[in-house]
């Protein structure tokens, strides 16, 4: 799998990357965040690709205090052959570079399987509680 900076030819595949993961939910629109992140941050948007074909993505952001992880997808075809791993060595190397300390990311509750991935992956729980407020009401 080759790694790079996502291409915005590339947004279907990876939306569809998105819903095939289960990572589209009904409150986040999936091209508008796509947007959102092409103006921040950018080359911090990673997708892996096979044959031409994005199999994996993820997202990273560094806002001065913590870095964060969204959007890792790999493709259900894809998945327990290291390409999540690989895509998170990547993006921790792009957030690390730039000073970051600590990264942080949310796992939907429930999805234990996903909190086991991360766990071998050196991350776990801060024993903090999450907070959230949607401040844009027309998605």
């Amino acid at each position: 799998m080759d790694i790079r900076g996502f291409q915005v030819e590339e947004q279907d595949q990876v939306v569809t990357l998105w819903r095939a993961c289960g990572l589209v939910v009904p409150h986040n629109d999936p091209d508008k965040d796509i947007r959102r992140k092409l103006e921040v941050d950018p080359d911090l948007f990673l997708v892996g690709t096979l044959d031409g074909q994005v199999v994996a993505s993820v997202m990273g952001g560094y806002e001065g205090h913590r870095g964060w992880i969204n959007y890792l997808a790999v493709s259900p075809d894809h998945q327990r052959k290291g390409f999540g791993r690989q895509m998170m060595v990547a993006i921790e190397r792009a957030i690390a570079a730039r000073g970051c300390p600590k990264i942080n990311l949310q796992v939907r509750e429930g999805n234990d399987q996903v909190v086991a991935f991360y766990k071998a992956l050196g991350y776990f729980p801060d024993h903090a509680i999450c907070l959230g407020k949607r401040i844009e009401h027309d998605v």
